[in-house]
């Protein structure tokens, strides 16, 4: 049964996050530029790419280039992956002593073969005494300068769960949230996510709890905040190609009193989540955030490179639209902004936004599939040996 849920802006140490939006870490999109873009439609919390804290500390420079934050932006939020607690430590130390970030999220939620087999990601936290001592390992150094939260996953699959214990560990050791992205490291990005994981969660702790998994749009995030109890949502692949995502959240989680043309259902108590219809941009209205997304990476990418790296969003941006493939295949090849700008003005500024693409999936949906873990990894959730080489010392995206 879902019941009305008041929203409280999310605490993080001395940081309000109102609203109570995260944007997910994602490798390869969530650099300076596209933080911006989202940044210009909605308030919430912006999570740059995952680095490691062994090329931090080492000094990497692509890793030091991506720990690079927008003027304004604030707070300034990172998330390190680590597999040693002495590094991980040195990592954050060495955040706070350089104020390179004003938040750290820890990631232990990766289901990719190549960190999982190795021991990293969604599979360290069956090794309880070894997640609970580089969690605590990452407090202890920010010494309440910097927020410590953590993302995790259920576990390494329905068999071998971790959420509730690494919750607790997590808690124990003084971080400021947790965050359960509500699948298995098996599922990877498959099937439906269990909503109802993320409610045990909620009911277990007494931190904040954030939930992500399957919030394709404003409703959905309203949705799971009502039937979980959470007290705040995670984005990850729902904004791709949609960053105005960020506005209808803010719109929703506003209340009665904004954008009240916008809301279903009679006036509702204030503060309370009300029933929530986006506004669905044309297609002329998507062409120019295009172009502005294209722009932020040329600003900071220069103009051939961040052109190349806008291409991979045309397809998300397009998604359902009536365009043709040897427009769209012109616009994913795009190597300059005039000739994206000449691209952009063959499209039909009226066409309205395909409904019929709302609520669907976006970006990676691969198949469930066995985890790859280290050899004997399962025999024991008490062993806390730092697991051999699972940390590269390139953050790579």
């Amino acid at each position: 049964m879902c019941h009305a849920r008041s929203v409280v802006p999310l605490r993080l140490g001395r940081h309000v996050v109102a609203p109570p939006v995260v944007l997910a870490p994602m490798a390869g999109i969530t650099n300076i530029a596209f933080r911006r873009l989202c940044r210009e439609q909605g308030g919430g919390l912006f999570v740059c790419e995952m680095i490691t804290s062994r090329a931090l500390v080492e000094r990497n420079p692509k890793t030091l280039r991506m720990v690079t934050f927008a003027d304004g932006e604030r707070p300034r939020s990172l998330q390190l992956y680590g597999v040693d607690p002495a590094t991980v430590e040195q990592a954050v130390r060495m955040v706070v002593q350089e104020n390179l970030a004003d938040h750290i999220d820890m990631n232990f939620g990766c289901p990719v073969p190549k960190v999982t087999r190795k021991g990293g990601g969604a599979a360290l936290p069956w090794r309880r005494r070894l997640f609970a001592r580089i969690v605590a390992a990452a407090v202890r150094a920010a010494e309440g300068a910097v927020p410590i939260t953590v993302k995790m996953r259920k576990g390494i699959d329905d068999d071998h769960l971790t959420y509730v214990d690494a919750g607790l560990a997590a808690q124990e050791a003084g971080v400021a949230a947790v965050a359960l992205h509500a699948r298995t490291a098996a599922q990877r990005y498959s099937g439906r996510a269990d909503w109802d994981a993320i409610a045990t969660l909620k009911q277990t702790l007494d931190i904040p709890v954030l939930g992500n998994g399957d919030i394709w749009e404003a409703a959905d995030a309203v949705r799971m905040v009502r039937e979980t109890g959470c007290d705040g949502v995670v984005i990850g692949r729902g904004c791709l190609g949609r960053p105005w995502l960020f506005a209808d959240l803010a719109a929703a989680f506003a209340g009665p009193d904004v954008r009240k043309d916008a809301f279903l259902g009679t006036r509702r108590q204030e503060g309370v989540l009300p029933d929530y219809t986006p506004r669905l941009p044309t297609l002329g209205e998507v062409a120019t955030i295009m172009r502005r997304h294209a722009q932020l990476l040329t600003e900071w990418l220069g103009e051939r490179e961040g052109c190349t790296d806008f291409r991979k969003h045309v397809a998300w941006y397009l998604k359902g639209f009536p365009v043709g493939s040897p427009l769209r295949r012109s616009l994913a090849m795009v190597s300059s902004l005039s000739e994206l700008d000449d691209l952009l003005g063959k499209l039909d500024p009226s066409v309205p936004f395909p409904r019929e693409v709302l609520g669907e999936p976006r970006g990676r949906t691969s198949p469930p599939a066995p985890v790859h873990l280290p050899e004997g990894w399962l025999a024991s959730r008490d062993d806390d040996e730092v697991p051999y080489d699972a940390e590269l010392d390139d953050s790579g995206g």
